[in-house]
């Protein structure tokens, strides 16, 4: 009877242990309209987030990059730690459902009371030694509680992981972006450069002109005040360039090869085409950025948590339970009688806390309205993010198109006016105006460009696409 006892209580317990008060969960309705602004026909297509980012960034020296940065970042390294503490956390809290098991062994010497009458029938010492095999104080789930629990720090591990993706999301396009960055301040670099060499040939010509008694010191002061502009750019943009690389390398966690930057004599044209992605629909989101994905689970597991606050209002039922071996003798300890078990229920009900179950309900209510408002806020983000992307996508090239025509055109009235000015036509202002605006457009035009490319790789993040990675076989 004995042995059947622990047993058959046990499976009771694990029967009885299946009542659960977690609020059923529903999703919360997404506070966006049901299309983007301006996009109201949805192109047909594969899906960003299903897209791989070496099929979306296909030029090889951006992708040898992203490797890299995959490899090395630590922010990124950070992220795949906090899943594998997230998860050390998740089997914490799901080990408590099941007893633990242990052996434990014992012994104990004492000697009578010294204020109590000597009895010569009882020995000065007494011995107790024992062996026991069992667990203790296993919490019998009846309301959920640690079930609850358990639920929550799952939750909490799918958030981690979820964060995770959205994290390699961000690095991916902060690696594309900055590439691009650098290759747009080489080609700035460039045009700086011969705008250098056109103005001091201005200033030649200008001392040449006014040492021969032609033009005024105004010219030639003008013209060199002109060369000195573009020398102080051209330092700018040095700055900024190295600074550029400097943000690069951090992301890579590497410096940045040489190779990367090779081949760019024709600039941001030089850089293989990203394919166009449909953006579909806004509830598309839900389901392909891994950072509503994240906040959704957290929303999870507040919800969880209240049914863990719930439990606490009622008794809990832990039990304690061992079978093994007893004796007086420790070479007694194994021989034949001295088996021993035990069976030890106990029930805890709360009667007075000060509030303190109460308040933790509330607590615990309060977090879940907090994790529908973010997970809300992470929808309506999202939804402003690529309606963003959106516009610059129906409007970038356009603009791209236009400033190179003006600067093309401003190339063609340059020529005209150094002509006119070298045969005594037009004025130095006029020349130095015609550089000017030339200048402008030049670096104007590679910046539309710079902002174009950009809007793609934030387009593509934006929809969720950078997480996917095609299969190396």
């Amino acid at each position: 009877m004995t042995k059947k006892l622990i047993p058959t209580a046990l499976a009771a317990a694990m029967l009885l242990a299946g009542c659960s008060l977690i609020p059923t969960y529903e999703r919360p309705a997404a506070p966006v309209p049901t299309t983007f602004p301006g996009d109201p026909s949805q192109p047909a297509g594969q899906a960003a987030a299903a897209l791989p980012w070496q099929d979306f960034f296909t030029d090889p020296r951006l992708a040898g990059l992203i490797q890299t940065a995959l490899a090395n970042n630590r922010d990124l390294r950070v992220s795949v730690l906090n899943i594998e503490q997230a998860r050390a956390q998740f089997q914490i809290e799901r080990s408590a459902l099941f007893p633990a098991l242990g052996l434990t062994g014992s012994g104990s010497r004492s000697s009578p009371n010294s204020f109590q009458a000597f009895d010569s029938s009882v020995g000065s010492v007494s011995s107790q030694y024992s062996v026991n095999f069992g667990f203790t104080a296993w919490e019998l789930d009846f309301f959920g509680r640690i079930r609850a629990l358990k639920d929550q720090a799952l939750a909490q591990y799918l958030a981690t992981e979820e964060t995770r993706k959205a994290a390699q999301i961000s690095l991916i396009a902060s690696v594309a972006t900055g590439w691009i960055t650098l290759m747009a301040d080489d080609e700035l670099l460039e045009i700086t450069r011969q705008t250098m060499v056109t103005r001091e040939e201005s200033v030649r010509l200008a001392k040449l002109r006014f040492d021969n008694g032609v033009s005024s010191e105004i010219d030639f002061q003008a013209a060199n005040t002109a060369a000195e502009s573009a020398r102080a750019t051209y330092a700018q943009q040095q700055r900024a360039r190295m600074q550029d690389e400097n943000a690069l390398a951090l992301l890579l966690g590497a410096p940045v090869p040489a190779d990367a930057l090779s081949g760019g004599a024709k600039g941001l044209d030089g850089i293989k085409p990203m394919p166009d992605v449909p953006a579909g629909l806004p509830s598309d989101m839900l389901i392909e950025r891994p950072d509503i994905r994240a906040a959704e689970q957290q929303l999870i597991a507040a919800n969880a948590n209240i049914g863990a606050a719930r439990a606490n209002f009622f008794p809990r039922v832990s039990l304690t339970s061992g079978i093994g071996t007893a004796s007086s003798e420790f070479s007694g300890l194994f021989d034949r009688g001295s088996k021993a078990w035990s069976f030890a229920p106990t029930v805890t009900l709360p009667i007075f806390d000060a509030g303190r179950n109460w308040a933790t309900l509330q607590s615990s209510k309060a977090g879940r309205e907090i994790a529908v408002a973010q997970y809300e806020k992470s929808i309506q983000t999202a939804f402003r993010e690529v309606a963003d992307a959106l516009a610059g996508r129906a409007t970038l090239g356009e603009e791209v198109r236009a400033q190179r025509a003006q600067a093309t055109a401003e190339a063609v009235r340059f020529k005209l006016s150094d002509l006119r000015y070298r045969n005594g036509i037009a004025s130095a202002l006029d020349l130095l105006d015609a550089q000017r605006s030339l200048f402008t457009a030049q670096q104007l035009a590679v910046n539309a460009r710079l902002l174009q490319l950009q809007n793609q790789v934030t387009l593509y993040k934006t929809l969720g696409g950078g997480w996917a990675t095609r299969d190396k076989g």
